[in-house]
């Protein structure tokens, strides 16, 4: 789904395909957001730091992206 069909699809008064479009987005910002976290861990970005950057603790990002 492309950055248009989103748009328009998250505007239906259809909720099956308002809902999916829904889905959509939040799949593209969980990989948005795990492509940073790496790349702010990768530059030395502390737990706490990207935690703050977030707006959640340390313990809930390490949790969930730490992968050592």
């Amino acid at each position: 789904m492309d950055v248009e069909d989103l748009k328009l699809n998250l505007a239906s008064d259809d909720p099956a395909i308002g809902l999916r479009a829904s889905l959509a987005l939040h799949r593209l910002a969980e990989r948005v957001e795990a492509r940073h976290v790496a790349a702010a861990r990768e530059k030395g970005w502390s737990w706490q730091q990207i935690g703050d950057a977030l707006g959640v603790t340390r313990q809930s990002v390490h949790t969930k992206y730490n992968k050592e």
